[in-house]
């Protein structure tokens, strides 16, 4: 078997024994629509995640639409990138930061705890993403 050459791209490994928010193994979030930031239908995340895709939420109409608002369009299907767009009741992996900002505006949608990253927690508290639903 050949060796890589020296400086050759690898793939990112994805976290093995990734924990959701109660410290338990995360759990999927979505296979359709497919979510997450390696598009492996959980809320996985390494350093080139920089959007910390981590929290994975049932979307509804208000947060769509407060997306939309504020510069991230999840409605609009964008079949250049495989993407139909979100309806209300999808489930889908957000940036923490851009919950958080729903959350502070009063219109962050319901959280899956067990699909979501424990690294949420350097983000938002617990007590918050329970709130949420």
């Amino acid at each position: 078997m050949a060796a890589e050459p020296e400086g050759a791209a690898q793939p990112s490994p994805l976290p093995l024994g990734a924990l959701n928010v109660m410290g338990t193994p995360l759990v999927p979030c979505s296979y359709d629509p497919l979510t997450g930031f390696f598009r492996d239908g959980c809320c996985n995340t390494d350093a080139q995640d920089l959007g910390s895709h981590l929290i994975c939420a049932r979307v509804t109409a208000e947060f769509l639409r407060f997306s939309q608002a504020t510069g991230n369009d999840l409605s609009t299907p964008r079949p250049e990138y495989r993407f139909a767009g979100l309806r209300p009741g999808d489930r889908w992996c957000l940036c923490a930061l851009r919950w958080l900002q729903a959350w502070e505006a009063g219109v962050a949608p319901p959280v899956v705890l067990e699909s979501t990253h424990i690294q949420a927690l350097k983000f938002v508290t617990l007590e918050q993403l329970r709130a949420a639903g």
